[in-house]
Order: structure tokens, then sequence, then C-alpha cells
């Protein structure tokens, strides 16, 4: 039954992915030619500043995702609906101090950026549609993370899917019948929450609570607030390592420029999204092991865990790394390569590392030991965006990336694996031979396929692009049958335990225990 679960889950959130990655692909050009470099780039500027909102969440819906697990696990219905309405409450009041910071910050919009004055009325108006949409966001995504705390992903997957295609058609028929930018924001900010909507009317249905301010709880509130704030210390590191890349370059070159980035950013987005979608579901998993204290299953997650997510991201990098420069030509056109295809270079290789280690941040949220992530991801996220000021005047674009490059490199090399390893009382050589051995050796018959590919049947448009892709992942499929098939994907080791982390950590409950 657990199985079943975890391939729907997954396979309904890859299939969402996959339309979603299918319509960017096709869609992104040609919104890209209809509109322009310049509005191009507004429309990225904008989605980037407001995307900063994303702090005002305050870390709560992590929350919501771990207490409604645990609420309908030992069917609290009483401790159900007196969270539900906090967080109601709570969001309902973010909502409206988003509505009035958008409505304060639309008046400066053209002073803080190097905008086009031809385009400066759009944006303002572009800024107040985003905004506002992300205030009403706060309160109506709550049902979304009520699915995933009953993992019901496959119902949340289906309405973005339904949503995603909506969207895309509209977006066509708007601009070929010549409506622009704000026609088109409107659209890509509607469908976003008529789907929640409907997603309200899904959690209504399977799982009724009562809505009345007699629920209001303020030791609730207390104990959600014990959990969000760390969580929201690495919302805003995020915001810092993903968000600022936008704003430091329209801050210091043009609208232009951040289409350059993009390109090549939205790539690397791609690919972290297809690990994204599988691994959202280690947080409730963790969050059940944890709360019955089984350290075992806890450590064998770990592993098997990032072993998935490292054959997911692994193939996908390669193919971007080998192939980008055709990638990138049959998608948006030639002249964007040599700009484009350095910056997606520099972006992907730490963001490969961290990818293939997806699982465990969500393992560190699910067992509510996120505190330490959270300052050194705020420490990253600082780095990202000094280092990314510093570079971008003295090299451009190419700086931009590599101020977000270096501190990320530093995150997923030096801390996550000791860090998750240290508190699951392992050894993390233990853990990188486990997790890593089997996907690297299925990568290498690929890459040499790649590369023959690329010397000898050099392509320069999308179908035979995607001949070639299809043909190296058949390569790397038969591989990987043979691994599922002989049980090779899922077979974990014997995972050596580090007595000395073991003895410290017995050391320290016995000492809790007697003060």
């Amino acid at each position: 039954m657990l199985k079943r679960d975890i391939l729907k889950n997954v396979g309904s959130s890859w299939f969402s992915l996959g339309i979603n990655v299918v319509l960017g692909f096709f869609i992104y050009p040609f919104i890209l030619h209809s509109l322009g470099d310049a509005a191009s780039g507004i429309w990225v500027l904008i989605f980037s500043v407001t995307g900063y909102y994303g702090i005002f969440d305050l870390g709560i819906r992590s929350s919501v995702i771990r207490y409604i697990a645990k609420y309908t696990a030992v069917q609290d219905k009483e401790g159900l609906a007196k969270f539900f309405n906090t967080i109601l409450a709570a969001y309902t009041c973010i909502a409206l101090a988003t509505v009035v910071v958008t409505l304060a910050l639309s008046f400066f919009v053209g002073s803080i950026f190097h905008i086009q004055p031809n385009f400066l009325h759009t944006a303002k108006l572009l800024f107040l549609m985003v905004g506002l949409s992300v205030a009403l966001g706060f309160p109506l995504g709550i049902f979304a993370g009520i699915l995933e705390g009953l993992q019901r992903f496959y119902l949340l997957n289906f309405t973005n899917v339904g949503g995603l295609l909506v969207r895309a058609a509209l977006t066509v028929l708007a601009l070929r019948h010549g409506y622009g930018l704000l026609t088109v924001g409107l659209i890509t900010v509607l469908l976003p929450l008529l789907v929640s909507m409907l997603r309200a009317i899904l959690v209504i249905r399977i799982l009724p609570i009562p809505v009345s301010p007699k629920y209001l709880d303020r030791s609730v509130f207390k104990e959600m607030s014990n959990y969000s704030g760390t969580t929201f210390v690495i919302q805003m590191a995020y915001q810092l390592r993903f968000k600022t890349d936008a704003m430091v370059i329209g801050s210091f070159l043009n609208s232009s420029a951040i289409t350059t980035f993009s390109i090549g950013g939205r790539l690397v987005d791609y690919a972290g999204q297809v690990v994204g979608s599988m691994a959202q579901i280690f947080v409730p998993m963790a969050s059940q092991s944890d709360a019955k204290g089984d350290m075992g299953k806890l450590r064998k997650l770990f592993v098997a865990g990032n072993r998935a997510c490292g054959l997911i991201i692994f193939p996908v990098s390669l193919i971007l790394a080998i192939l980008g420069k055709t990638v990138i030509e049959a998608w948006v056109g030639a002249k964007y390569v040599a700009a484009s295809y350095p910056i997606m270079l520099i972006l992907l290789i730490p963001t490969t590392l961290v990818l293939a280690q997806g699982a465990s941040p969500r393992i560190l949220f699910g067992m509510a030991r996120h505190r330490t992530l959270a300052w050194i991801t705020s420490m990253e996220g600082i780095a990202n965006l000094i280092l990314s000021i510093a570079l971008v005047q003295r090299l451009g674009v190419i700086g931009d990336a590599i101020g977000t490059a270096i501190p990320l490199s530093f995150t997923a090399i030096y801390f996550t694996p000791r860090f998750l390893a240290r508190e699951l009382e392992m050894k993390q050589a233990t853990f990188l031979r486990e997790a890593y051995t089997l996907p690297i050796l299925l990568c290498l018959p690929m890459t040499a396929a790649l590369l023959a590919l690329r010397e000898w049947l050099p392509v320069h448009h999308l179908l035979p692009l995607l001949g070639e892709i299809l043909l190296s992942m058949s390569v790397y499929g038969a591989g990987l049958f043979w691994a599922v098939r002989t049980g090779h994907v899922y077979k974990v080791g014997e995972l050596v335990v580090n007595p000395e982390l073991e003895a410290e950590n017995t050391d320290l409950a016995e000492t809790l225990h007697e003060a």
C-alpha cells in the first residue's frame, strides 16, 4: 500500500512537472519573441520582486503540512479545528499587510529599477496585479498545504495540470490577438487563484473542518510559531539565494540583461523542479518515522531518498551540460547561446550537488531539526547577495552567476551531507557510498553516448535534439531498468552507525533525563 501511494504521488508529481516543463519550453520562447527582450525582462523582474513576498509566509506553510499530518494521524478533530482557524486568521492578517506593502511600493518601481520610460506605467500596473494576487494566495494556499499533509499529492498535481493547460491556451490566444504584457500577467495570476479555490472545495469534501472564531487558540499559535520561525529564516535565505539575481541585474545593468540570465537560469530551474516534485513526499514520511522514534527507518530514508534524487538529477544535468548549447539554440534561438550557456553551466554544477541531496532538508523539516540549516542557508544567502553585487559590476551577468554559485557549492559540499549524517548518527562516507555509487555508475554509459552524439551528429533544431535526448536516455534507462529488476535501486546496505556520535547523544539524553 505504501509503495502504491508513493508511486501515485510521485507519478502524478512528475506528470504535472512534465506538463509544466513542456508548456514552459514552448510557451516561453513564444512570449519572449512576442513581447521582446525589454518587456520580457520586466516580466521576470516583477515576478522576482514579488517573489520576496514569500517571506511574509513566516514559515507557516511548512507547519500546515506537519500539523495536519499529525492531527489527522491521531484523529484529533478538536486540535485540527483549532489549528485551521488559527492559521486562517494568521494568513488573513498577512494578506492585508501584503496589500498595504504592494500599494506603497508601486510608487517606487521606476525609481528603484532601470526601466525604459515607455514601459514604466505598464511595470507599475503589473506590480500591483501580481502583488494583490500573492496577497489573496496566502489564505487560499492553506488548502494546498492540507492536501500535502494528507499526502493527497495527486489531487494537488492534477488541479495544477488543469490550471497550466488553461493558462497556456489563454496566453497563446491573447498574444496571437495582439494583447500585451498586462493581459498575459492577468492570465498568469488569475488561474492559480481559481485552482486554489478548486482545492478548497476538494479539502472541504475530504476533511470537513468547522470555521468559527471560538476555535482560535493562543497555545496553538505559539506552538505553530516555534516551528515556523525557523522555517521563516530558511525561506528568507532561499529568497536571497534564488530571487536576488534579477533584482541585482536590474539595478546595475538593464532589463534585457535579465532576459539573458533568465534563459540559463530557467533551464537549471527546470532540472530542480524534477527533483523537487519527487522530494516533497519525504517531509511527511520523515515526520511519521520521527514520531515513532524509528531511527533506522530515517537512516534508510536518508540514503534511499538521496539516491533517488541522484538518479533523477545526474542524467538531466549531463544532458544540459553536454548538449546545453543546442538546447538553448533550439529553444529560444542561436543569438542567446553565447551569453546564456556559460550562465547555465556556472549555475548547473553547484545546483546539481544541492539537488542530489534533495531529500536531506525535507528529512530535517520532518524531524523538526532544521534550526542549524536555517543559519547556514542564511549565511549562504547573504554571501550570495554580497558576491553578486560585487561581481556583477566587474563581470556583468556572468559575475552574478558566479556570486550565486560559490556559496551554493560550499553548502552542498561541506555542510549538508556532514550535518544530517551526524544528526542520524551515521558515518558520512557510508552515506555517500550507499547513496551515489549506483547513480554515478549508471551515468557513465550515458555520458559516453552524449559526447559521441555531440561530436558525430551535431543538430540545431528541436526535433533532432529530442531524438538525441531520447537516444541517450534510452542508454541510461536500460541501466536503470536493470537496477530496478535486480533490486539495486531499493537495496540499502548495512548503515554503519558512528559509535562516537551515538555515545555523545546517549550521554546527552541521560544528562537531560537526570536534570
